[in-house]
Order: C-alpha cells, then structure tokens, then sequence
C-alpha cells in the first residue's frame, strides 16, 4: 500500500481488478501539460505565501520541468496503481527530488486540482475550435464571393420553391457557424475562473493568494463556492451543448453535400481528397466525408447526455462518479476538431455546378 498517497488508514491492498476499473490514466494522461502548469504556479504561490521554502519551491519547478520532458519524450511510465495523471506525476517527482515533492501537495486535494486541469485543458482546446470555426466561416464566405452570379432552387420541404442565389445559401450557413462561435465564446468565459484553492471541498487553513495563482494561469477570477468549484462540470455540459448544435449544423449542410453532388442533383463536385470510391463499382465517388461528419453529429448528442445523466441527482461535493466525465468530454473535442477542420478545407475545394443549378431552378415554374 506504500505507492497510495491515501493508504494511511488501510491494511489491505486493493483488489487487482479494482485498482483497474477505478483507474483514470488510461484517459486523463491527455492533461499531463496542464497538472504540470497548474503544479508549477501552486509551488511558487506556496513559497510566496511563505508556506514552503523558496528553495524547494525550486526544486518542485525543475523537477516538475523535468518530469514534462519525459512524458513528451515518451520515456514516462504511467502507472494503473497510481491511478490517475495527478498521482503519477506526483510520485514520479518524489521519486526525482524525494520527500519534498511531497510538500507540493500542501493545500491542494486532487479534487480541486482535477477541476483545475479540466479546465486548462479545455480552455486550451476552445481557442482552437475557435480558431476552426473562423476558418469555416472564411470558407462559406469564399465559396459566396467566388459564386455571386450563380442561380439556385431555393427548397421548402425539398421541393423546388424559389430561385436565390448560391452565394445566399452558403451565408446561411455562415450565419450558423457564427451562432456557434458565439456559444464556443460563451463557454470559454463562464469557464475561465480558478477553482484551485477549494480543497476537498471546504478550502484550506493555509494562508494561500488564489488570486495570484489565478493571474498566473491567466484565469479572469476565482470560483466563490468551495463545494461548487469542486462539483462543478457545468462548463463540460456547456461545452457539449454548444457542440451538439455545432454538430447539428454540419449535419444538415452534410445532408445537402450528399444530394448535391449526387449524379441526380449535380450542383457541386467534392474534390477527390474528401471522397472515396466503391471496391466493387468502379464509377462511385462517395460523399464518405460528410456522411461521416453526419453520423458523427449522433455521437456528440450521445456525450451530452452521458455527462448530463452523470451528473443528475449527485449530491456535493465531489463523487467518483464525476471521473466519468473525461471521455465524453475529451471525445467530443476530438470529433469536434476533427469535423471543422475536414469541413473548412472541403467547403474551400468544393467545385460548384452553376448550369446544372440555373437548369433546376427553372423547374420551378
């Protein structure tokens, strides 16, 4: 039991299965950067404030710099008995510079630090998505400027209705994307306050300046409620709404990728980089990108509703349960990213059929 931090008051050693069906390292090593930062400006606040010796202070840093080198070389061990990226870093920096790595955890519990690295973590990821979703909307715009003249059926219940332009139809598009940037915003500012400080869930009797750490951090301020800061995940929840309806909208301008550059349809041609073709029919190019982007809109509302049913009638502080929230959560970054990223250079590479759609507008009567 001597490789568990908490093991003071047990005798028997956790069960082999156990100690692998509790574990959180298989997934939560992504916020390895982030313990290390949050780390480094919890020692430094900690000699400040005189709790620990500027000295060890030091020594915590450089070896936590050190630590950070390992694991992005790929020569870190992660350990399943250490159960989580808290634990592990933490003992490997004992294991470097001995007893007094153990002195960075001094008013810090791993419940408000995990709240801490989530939030890092997904601050760091919303610039991006961000940053993908300005391209997006830099796409729509191009494919309106490049096709200004080009004549479209308007649809109403997929039936021709009226003639609009191309350049129309793309700006709504836009106008969407820039709803979602508006949600990503949103979330990036409820979220950016400091939780660290909270403890377990009812704060620390060291004389600790939040305020610094979370200047440091570059957080805007700090949570107010110990046992909210703890047991709050409302920021995830957030995040994963703002997707789903980020999703939601890739999934109908998917949908019209697929009609559009059906050979019935043929109003754009996706370039050979974003389709596939058939191992059996020879003459198929599949939309296989936007179908996909489609299918993956239902994984994103499928993560939404795993952390909103975690997270239903649990009471505070902190529950086990909460280590759930990562996956959901982590995958939804991932396929959010990857989505906006495919979707921006497609929409800019789409060849447009302005013949094809003056012919169908036509048929409108």
């Amino acid at each position: 039991m001597s490789d568990k931090p908490w093991a003071g008051r047990f005798t028997q050693p956790t069960d082999k299965f156990v100690e692998e069906f509790t574990a959180s390292i298989d997934f939560d090593q992504r916020m390895y950067r982030y313990d290390i930062q949050g780390s480094i400006a919890h020692a430094r606040m900690l000699a400040r404030q005189g709790i620990i010796e500027t000295a060890e202070a030091d020594t915590i840093v450089e070896g936590l710099g050190a630590i950070l080198a390992e694991i992005e070389a790929g020569s870190f061990e992660f350990s399943v008995s250490l159960e989580d990226i808290h634990m592990n870093i933490e003992a490997r920096l004992i294991e470097r510079i001995g007893t007094v790595g153990g002195k960075l955890h001094t008013a810090r519990s791993r419940n408000d630090q995990v709240a801490l690295d989530v939030r890092l973590y997904l601050r760091d990821e919303l610039a991006e998505i961000l940053e993908y979703l300005d391209k997006l909307q830099g796409s729509l715009l191009a494919q309106a400027e490049g096709n200004l003249a080009v004549i479209m059926p308007g649809y109403t219940h997929l039936q021709t209705a009226q003639p609009i332009l191309f350049a129309h139809h793309m700006l709504a598009y836009y106008e969407m994307v820039k709803r979602d940037a508006g949600r990503m915003a949103d979330v990036l500012k409820r979220l950016n306050v400091l939780p660290l400080g909270a403890g377990a869930l009812a704060g620390t009797t060291f004389p600790i300046d939040r305020e610094w750490v979370a200047a440091e951090l570059g957080f805007d301020g700090v949570t107010r409620n110990s046992l909210d800061s703890v047991s709050d995940r409302d920021f995830a929840l957030e995040f994963c709404a703002a997707s789903s309806i980020l999703m939601m909208h890739l999934s109908r301008l998917s949908e019209e990728l697929i009609l559009w550059s059906s050979a019935d349809f043929a109003f754009v041609e996706l370039t050979d980089a974003f389709c596939t073709g058939s191992s059996i029919m020879p003459q198929k190019k599949n939309p296989d990108v936007p179908e996909l982007v489609r299918g993956k809109t239902g994984r994103v509302y499928g993560n939404l509703i795993s952390l909103l049913t975690l997270m239903k009638a649990l009471p505070l502080a902190y529950n086990k349960d909460m280590q759930e929230d990562k996956e959901p959560l982590f995958d939804t970054v991932d396929t959010v990213k990857g989505s906006l990223k495919i979707f921006a250079d497609m929409i800019a590479e789409m060849k447009v059929q302005a013949e094809n759609m003056r012919v169908a507008a036509a048929r409108g009567f």
